[in-house]
């Protein structure tokens, strides 16, 4: 093998697509569409290596490392070679090739994460570049009636109209409490502050794929105080937001989160409640992160009972150490 190393020009896309063929992963077919000339809006910086053989030089192997406006604190890394060529450093070459441009980055954020499938080449190559598990994911499918439905109040439709509302993805209530629970879930790999306006960009408005949003609220309460007739409606519990249309063969595909100040019997209630209405006629699918942990409680013993599923593989986020 002679290899060369270049950036990234037009045409590699599809010279490097005969070469690797199908993704291997769901993450690798996710990724190859962040593999793009190098820029400033976003920060991006990608490397191809070629094969030259008799004079021809052919694409092989491609990496890219870019910045990213949501989960600042680093970059996103990806590395594909293909199958005849592993083994044979260029996979690593190229990585401390990104790492290199990475210390150039406008936002000075020179840290690396990436997403692995466990048990793939991928994952092995990370681990040995020294990228650890900062957080697993994975998509649970709930089956239709796997919870009892809740009953509100004395179980009239008055009582559960006043806990249940169908909710504009326009809201700035929805939008405020989404935001806030994406950043207390994201802990470890913090988002960054998240604006109404941000938050409605990546998660409520038409362009991101919602369509829907059902929350769950308190009990009315009084705004005079203890012995008024209650007439405020109760602040939002829990919420959920669909971004495609269930059936009986194809699961509804929701966000679904709480209040993040909840305590966590609260949290765990208020998810429980709510999971049971949206999942009691059509399958609900749901990336549920090991951090989301009043989720957790509710669907894991879901899947236990067979009543939920894991759908694909799971999902692991690396990263270089903090």
């Amino acid at each position: 093998m002679a290899i060369q190393y270049r950036e990234w020009r037009e045409g590699d896309d599809l010279a490097l697509l005969e070469i690797w063929g199908d993704p291997e992963t769901v993450q690798a077919g996710q990724f190859r569409g962040t593999l793009a000339p190098s820029g400033s809006s976003p920060w991006r910086r990608c490397v191809v290596a070629e094969d030259v053989v008799d004079g021809v030089a052919v694409p092989v192997a491609a990496g890219v490392v870019h910045e990213a406006s949501l989960h600042p604190e680093r970059l996103w890394a990806y590395i594909e070679v293909a199958r005849d060529h592993r083994r044979s450093g260029v996979g690593s070459t190229l990585l401390a090739m990104l790492r290199r441009e990475a210390e150039g980055s406008l936002s000075g954020v020179s840290r690396l994460r990436c997403k692995v499938e466990p048990g793939t080449p991928g994952a092995a190559f990370a681990e040995a570049a020294g990228l650890a598990p900062i957080q697993r994911s994975q998509l649970v499918v709930v089956e239709p009636a796997a919870l009892k439905l809740p009953v509100f109040g004395d179980g009239s439709e008055e009582a559960a109209s006043e806990r249940i509302e169908d909710l504009a993805t326009g809201s700035v209530e929805l939008s405020d409490v989404v935001g806030r629970y994406y950043t207390s879930v994201h802990g470890w790999d913090s988002p960054g502050e998240l604006s109404v306006a941000t938050v409605q960009r990546l998660f409520l408005d038409d362009l991101s794929g919602a369509h829907g949003a059902i929350v769950l609220r308190a009990p009315k309460a009084s705004a005079f105080g203890q012995g008024v007739p209650a007439s405020k409606k109760g602040r939002l519990q829990a919420f959920a937001v669909s971004y495609a249309q269930g059936s009986s063969d194809h699961p509804s595909d929701v966000f679904l989160g709480h209040e993040p100040e909840l305590d966590a019997d609260e949290a765990q209630a208020a998810v429980r409640d709510l999971l049971a209405l949206i999942a009691y006629q059509y399958p609900v699918l749901m990336e549920l992160d090991d951090s989301m942990t009043a989720v957790r409680a509710v669907v894991e013993p879901l899947m236990e009972s067979g009543k939920a599923r894991r759908q694909g593989s799971e999902t692991f986020v690396v990263a270089d150490p903090a």
